[in-house]
């Protein structure tokens, strides 16, 4: 039986009964508490154009869900906010932290946030490898322009200083991918270049729950999918081209784009920056939440598998086709994985080479230790801390982490720092 609060505005409780198999259900995930804190990582700053009262009274969110930097040098961080606002902070000239930002790009006339479960709107931001030359970034997002539940993945040119993107510039944007989904939710949102210099987007199974088109093992759609393509070319009729090592490119019937599929929504994914890993936190349905290292060609198993069980009717034990997540905890620890990042920086050295990840429903964060060498977990540890519905996890061009949480007041960005033992 698994009693599940989804938080938020309107909570709501479901009980599910599954027989457990010897396998299920997983032992407690957490081996100690590390000692790591958090503090506000911009604390009293303004954010240009927010106000946390709308025109008629009401209190007015603020959603950051990505932090990252262009890699250019500059140490400027970027923050995306859902409603349709890329924010950049420049590094304060004495050195401490900024006061105030910048808006870097207003992408609002054309996205969408209308949903009360909070999956639609501004979801990723990239910015080319080499942005300090070309001025490109890639965003991805729900679409006002399309039909209703339409995800769309475009290209934004910088003006020539880098200093933002200017409304020519966004009524410019070329769309590369549009995805017009069937229902509004698990739309993925990620999008992140690769080392070696691809691009890749995270797209969820198309939405509902479990999958009803099954879109999740068929590789003919683009949903449920990893996507990898190369921006910097260009395919007959296509605005990007599709690299020809992509692992279906010859498969009859199958979309050439994918670089792996079997995932429900994996709402964000990074790469580690030493080992060039690619890690994937997928939400899972009724009882799992996982976490996946995403390999060429892998099929992670959903709607077949949930986390490392069989799901539904037509779900099926462990098979060498289907590959199973290197971690998962059941909807007693939490029921929606919000990953992650692999740690890099210096502030906290006891996070060195942790995969950081939290759980929105439960508040609950972690630091996940694994060895790429034997493919194997060596621990799951708790932050500890007050509960934190986290949105999303991102990182500077140092490789300091940062935490995002929903607002009233625009504080709600954190960053680790070192605890007391």
């Amino acid at each position: 039986m698994c009693l599940q609060d989804h938080g938020d505005e309107v909570a709501y409780r479901n009980i599910r009964i599954r027989e457990l198999r010897p396998d299920a259900p997983p032992p407690d995930p957490v081996d100690g508490t590390l000692a790591v804190g958090y503090e506000p990582a911009f604390p009293g700053i303004a954010w240009a154009g927010y106000e946390p009262v709308d025109d008629k009274g009401r209190p007015a969110t603020f959603r950051p869900v990505v932090v990252t930097h262009a890699g250019d040098g500059s140490k400027r961080i970027f923050v995306v906010e859902q409603h349709g606002v890329i924010h950049v902070l420049d590094p304060a000239a004495d050195g401490g932290r900024p006061a105030a930002s910048r808006i870097f790009a207003d992408l609002r006339d054309r996205v969408v946030y209308s949903d009360k479960q909070n999956e639609e709107g501004l979801l990723g931001l990239a910015f080319h490898p080499r942005f300090a030359e070309n001025g490109e970034c890639f965003v991805y997002y729900t679409s006002k322009r399309h039909d209703p539940s339409t995800s769309v993945v475009a290209r934004l040119k910088a003006t020539a200083d880098r200093s933002r993107i200017d409304p020519a510039g966004v009524d410019q944007a070329e769309e590369l991918l549009v995805l017009p989904q069937p229902f509004w939710n698990h739309n993925g949102g990620t999008v992140v270049f690769g080392p070696d210099g691809m691009l890749y987007v995270a797209l969820g199974d198309g939405g509902a729950g479990n999958d009803p088109y099954g879109h999740g093992q068929n590789l003919g759609t683009l949903f449920g999918s990893i996507l990898r393509i190369d921006v910097d070319r260009r395919d007959d009729g296509l605005a990007y081209a599709i690299p020809k090592d992509n692992p279906f490119v010859s498969t009859p019937g199958a979309r050439g784009e994918i670089w792996a599929y079997g995932l429900r929504n994996p709402w964000r994914m990074a790469f580690d920056r030493v080992t060039g890993l690619l890690w994937a936190a997928d939400v899972g349905q009724g009882m799992y939440e996982e976490i996946d290292i995403i390999v060429k060609g892998g099929n992670y198993g959903w709607n077949l598998r949930e986390g490392r069980h069989a799901f539904g009717q037509r779900g099926v034990g462990a098979r060498p086709d289907l590959i199973d997540p290197i971690f998962e905890y059941d909807h007693a620890v939490g029921a929606s994985i919000t990953g992650g990042l692999v740690y890099r920086g210096r502030r906290v050295p006891s996070l060195a080479g942790r995969y950081l990840y939290a759980d929105y429903v439960s508040g609950k964060l972690f630091a996940l230790s694994f060895d790429p060498a034997s493919g194997q977990v060596t621990g799951n540890h708790a932050i500890p801390g007050q509960k934190m519905p986290v949105l999303s996890w991102g990182d500077d061009e140092e490789g300091e982490a940062y935490f995002m949480i929903v607002s009233s007041d625009g504080q709600g960005i954190f960053r680790l720092v070192p605890g007391h033992e």
